[in-house]
């Protein structure tokens, strides 16, 4: 673990910009920017000054000084951004000038974890931090946001708050075994490490888990051999991904490429078209790959050739796809004649009793509308219910909560058999497992492996 008393350094922008930050904090930040910065107007305790900053002794540049006065800044400490007006190499030559008044290079995440170190934010917020700048897109974003805000910290709070009263009757019990008081039945304990336990399973079943999102979603492209999968593909990506053939199973193994939108990003494959009954080992194989790589998807376009007069084939390879959220699409509409389109459709959706919405990958019909409901429901996941209460946890948390589940339901089953110093063990151990969320006694082993997550000069 790094010493919390030196005074650290480290870019904080992107490259390639025509502004970079340099940003400092620690005990020398404000003497050594009055080295480095002269501002055109005199100082001020805090806040933006203008002025040059010093590269080094023969040359300067435009910049801005930033100051952030303890404990109200980011970190609690003194600290400072110096934002220049130049280059990647004056900005690492300005950075070896610092480092020579004796500053110190910033470790991975080192600025979010002395705000943890003084009290600014929990270790939660803290993780929440990384998970916003790793974050590519707004759903990811959302999640984070939800976890930089608290909200697990405090029912995770509330939870041990339960956990401790509860414990405290049970040991009070103990201690006065002789006498004849009763500070908590055994029916009353196992009532509230249920009531316990159920708090603890919705959180972990209605939280957002960030592992889901950490990876852009998933969205497949599926159907019948020849059902317009591929030109599909191509026309939402905007290039030729994916070959194009008159020429049934032309796609054999999983195509991908990434879509973006400014409504959201997302991973969107065309696989091997399905089919009822594969007819050689190449076709077995191909339709395992497309089955299993759709049994991961976030949704799934199903894609029915809407100038098909059997649609017995689709149907049955229909029920091959597990994916909940399941968008129908009347595919080749451009094929049929605009006054029997509707007649087409309805034929489809009734069929598979379903809404189809008609496509074309070749005049862009639709495909519109098809952006719209995808962006709906990729957001499903997150808004569901729109619960104010919802919180986002990662796979620590994640694990945290279930260790602590399997503690109670211990506890529990212990008061039934009349072990109550077993279930205050059990009890103790769920407690001890939330307070690894908030990290009251965490070493300096897992520290580092979170901090060290981020990227240098956050």
């Amino acid at each position: 673990m790094f010493d919390p008393s030196d005074t650290i350094v480290a870019v904080s922008s992107a490259r390639g910009g025509t502004r970079s930050i340099v940003r400092l904090t620690g005990p020398e930040t404000l003497s050594v920017c009055k080295q480095v910065f002269s501002p055109r107007h005199p100082w001020a305790p805090a806040g933006i000054l203008a002025g040059s900053v010093a590269i080094d002794e023969d040359l300067t540049v435009n910049g801005y000084l930033y100051q952030f006065i303890a404990p109200a800044s980011y970190t609690g400490e003194p600290l400072a951004e110096l934002h220049l007006d130049a280059g990647q190499v004056l900005v690492e030559a300005f950075v070896q000038n610092l480092l020579a008044k004796g500053l110190r290079p910033a470790g991975p995440g080192e600025f979010t974890a002395r705000a943890y170190l003084n009290g600014k934010l929990d270790l939660a917020q803290a993780e929440a931090v990384n998970e916003i700048i790793a974050g590519s897109n707004r759903f990811q974003l959302e999640a984070a946001e939800r976890l930089l805000s608290g909200r697990l910290t405090q029912a995770a709070a509330a939870v041990r708050a339960a956990l401790m009263d509860c414990l405290s009757l049970i040991e009070a019990g103990l201690d006065f075994s002789g006498e004849d008081i009763e500070f908590i039945s055994t029916e009353q304990a196992r009532q509230r490490l249920g009531r316990i336990t159920n708090d603890l399973e919705e959180l972990l079943a209605g939280s957002i888990r960030y592992e889901s999102l950490i990876e852009l979603p998933a969205v497949g492209i599926a159907g019948a051999p020849n059902a317009g999968k591929s030109s599909l593909l191509n026309a939402l990506l905007g290039h030729e991904r994916s070959i194009v053939s008159e020429q049934r199973k032309t796609t054999r193994d999983v195509l991908s490429g990434a879509w973006t939108t400014d409504q959201f990003q997302c991973v969107l494959f065309d696989c091997a078209g399905l089919l009822p009954a594969p007819e050689d080992v190449l076709d077995r194989l191909a339709q395992q790959a497309a089955i299993e790589a759709l049994r991961h998807c976030q949704a799934v376009f199903f894609c029915v050739d809407v100038t098909k007069a059997d649609l017995a084939e689709d149907l049955a390879i229909r029920t091959f796809i597990e994916s909940e959220a399941v968008l129908y699409l009347a595919t080749k509409c451009d094929l049929l004649q605009p006054s029997t389109l509707d007649a087409g459709v309805a034929r489809v959706a009734d069929a598979f009793g379903a809404v189809f919405l008609p496509v074309s990958a070749h005049t862009r019909q639709g495909l519109d509308d098809l952006h719209r409901c995808l962006a709906r429901t990729l957001q499903a996941p997150i808004s569901a219910g729109q619960a104010t209460d919802t919180v986002a946890m990662t796979a620590r948390h994640k694990q945290a909560v279930s260790e602590a589940i399997e503690n109670t339901k211990q506890a529990s089953e212990q008061i039934e058999t009349g072990h109550e110093e077993v279930a205050a063990l059990m009890i103790r151990s769920a407690y001890e497992a939330l307070s690894a969320i908030e990290a009251e006694a965490v070493d300096e082993q897992i520290l580092d492996r979170i901090f060290g997550r981020f990227c240098i000069g956050k």
